[in-house]
């Protein structure tokens, strides 16, 4: 996961590493290379993180013809990409309604095109210029199932109800969003509702 930090001058300086990957900042750009996994074989080892680096720059950059913003992509090779750098504030420490409503609409937007960011979170969407960019496509892959864009939507959910205290105002704001962008969205809620169920009794 990519975590942003902010300054005393409010913008992102620091990012700290996944489990999967480092973060870095170079020459004004955000680098990011997938961590060598040393209990497999190299050259197996060295091919996932290839496969795994180009189809989440892919990713990015096909979230960003949907209309998401997403960081720009200037590099790949092998296991590292280099992006542009967002200067902004985490959505977590600035959501309201209005805020959670449009990004309602860019996870419809997501689930429209078929990705599934598969880290859905406040701490992975940056506020810039009155914008929100959607970052950290590590665990993205594509799925148009009810059941894969239940689990992303979820996912976030958790976060409104850990992480803030006016978490039922966020998840109603953000479906309103969410039924604007995405015509299968009442069916994904269905199933919100039914994956909450089953963590509740499992």
């Amino acid at each position: 996961m990519i975590v942003s930090e902010e300054n005393v001058d409010g913008d992102i300086m620091e990012l700290t590493n996944g489990a999967e990957a480092t973060v870095r900042i170079e020459d004004g750009c955000v680098v990011k290379e997938r961590i060598q996994k040393r209990y497999r074989l190299r050259e197996l080892d060295e091919r996932i993180r290839k496969e795994r680096t180009k189809a989440e720059s892919r990713l990015i950059s096909e979230a960003r013809r949907l209309g998401i913003p997403t960081p720009i992509i200037y590099d790949l090779e092998n296991s590292v990409i280099r992006m542009q750098y967002i200067p902004g504030t985490p959505l977590k420490h600035v959501i309201n309604e209005e805020l959670s409503e449009r990004l309602g609409r860019l996870v419809g937007l997501l689930h429209t095109g078929g990705i599934i960011h598969g880290d859905l979170t406040t701490s992975n969407l940056i506020l810039y210029k009155d914008r929100l960019y959607m970052i950290d496509f590590g665990l993205s892959f594509m799925n148009s199932g009810v059941e894969a864009r239940g689990v992303d939507v979820h996912v976030l959910f958790q976060t409104f109800e850990s992480s803030h205290r006016d978490h039922e105002s966020l998840i109603q704001a953000f479906c309103h969003g969410y039924r604007q962008a995405f015509t299968g969205a009442d069916e994904v809620l269905v199933r919100v509702t039914e994956i909450e169920k089953r963590g509740r009794y499992a």
